[in-house]
């Protein structure tokens, strides 16, 4: 059964609504929050703290080895249909990926200098004192905004989150403490957090409805109008 056009259409408008929210956000981190934490963590040696860096290893290793689990199951699906949470799984990896190379591309567009000097002296705000926004230039040195690491977890886990919603409490649990090791090892500031959580929401959002995961919602007509022998 495809997917009505009104139902895309709330999906766009509940899509815009999320992204004016996160520019307001992220503008209002960008003059008022992230300058301040980033010097916190700094001064208080926060990044000094080794299970904040050990939370920060996940998300890319779980897109490292989103090709392999796709390819396991794609071999899978020839002895038949895929159960719901391999589906689900199948969904979550792919929606991993494309968030990050929607990442990649509103890096570039974007252009943000990062909270710390990393390596090859990238200039950031901590090292080099810069600061601020530099639309249309490419590479690493400027690849702060939005997060990947924090793309690549609300991307996987909101598809799992919008499936099955009884893992919503074992997901928040389990991403929320990775998205603030983020900021507290001063990798991203939290406005990069923001921004890169949004845009894997979105695009998992997205994913899922598509796939056609998301829980169907009952409604009277619904309800009357399914067969005695479909309850059986």
């Amino acid at each position: 059964m495809t997917m009505p056009e009104a139902d895309y259409r709330r999906l766009l408008f509940r899509a815009l609504i999320m992204t004016v929210l996160c520019i307001t956000a992220v503008l209002a981190c960008y003059f008022w929050i992230d300058r301040p934490v980033a010097f916190f963590v700094y001064r208080h040696h926060i990044n000094t703290i080794q299970v904040f860096r050990w939370l920060t290893y996940p998300p890319p290793e779980v897109q490292n080895w989103s090709a392999l689990v796709l390819t396991i199951l794609m071999v899978r699906r020839a002895w038949g249909p895929f159960l719901r949470w391999q589906k689900v799984l199948l969904v979550a990896c792919l929606s991993l990926i494309v968030a990050d190379d929607f990442r990649i591309s509103i890096g570039d567009v974007c252009g943000r200098y990062w909270p710390e000097t990393w390596t090859h002296d990238n200039p950031s705000l901590i090292g080099t004192g810069t600061y601020g926004f530099h639309p249309f230039q490419r590479g690493d040195d400027i690849g702060s905004f939005p997060s990947g690491h924090a793309c690549r977890i609300l991307g996987f886990a909101t598809v799992w989150m919008i499936a099955m919603p009884g893992s919503r409490t074992v997901a928040i649990v389990l991403c929320a403490p990775m998205l603030v090791s983020l900021v507290a090892m001063n990798y991203h500031f939290v406005s990069d957090v923001i921004a890169g959580s949004v845009l894997g929401g979105i695009v998992a959002t997205y994913a899922a409805y598509l796939a056609r995961l998301e829980m169907p919602r009952a409604s009277p007509d619904s309800v009357s109008a399914v067969k005695p022998e479909q309850l059986a």
